[in-house]
């Protein structure tokens, strides 16, 4: 997964020779932040003096990132909870791996045998085997 993009894969070969498909792709849109926001940050007074601050802005585009991992981690639970998988590999952007580790309910962080904090949302389902067969 990265912060817009998420593919499941089912592992339908063995743990010696993996053979993935994907079964599942969720995205959504999410536009970078300057296209998001309407206004420069606001800026107030730092007390009865004449300075004056920059307020940050919302990023918004992070928080939809944010969003999209609390939603994949929800529906890892969900297809966890009905018996889907018995073990189950992350392989998300760092950032997002984060995210998601954050919001994972206990049945499914029992089942996450590996971990991989790298995007590869846009490599081939080969590349993905050998990547996941080469650090599990």
């Amino acid at each position: 997964a990265d912060g817009t993009k998420a593919l499941f894969l089912r592992n339908e070969g063995d743990a010696k020779f993996p053979n993935l498909r994907i079964f599942q792709k969720k995205e959504q849109e999410n536009p970078p932040n300057r296209d998001q926001v309407s206004d420069r940050p606001g800026r107030f007074n730092d007390s009865s003096q004449p300075h004056r601050s920059a307020a940050s802005e919302t990023d918004w585009h992070r928080l939809a990132e944010d969003r999209f991992a609390a939603d994949l981690a929800d529906l890892l639970y969900k297809r966890a909870h009905k018996g889907d998988f018995d073990n189950v590999i992350l392989v998300a952007a760092p950032s997002v791996l984060g995210e998601v580790r954050k919001h994972l309910h206990k049945e499914v962080a029992s089942r996450v045998i590996a971990e991989i904090d790298k995007d590869l949302t846009n490599h081939s389902v080969d590349d993905i085997e050998k990547i996941v067969l080469g650090t599990s």
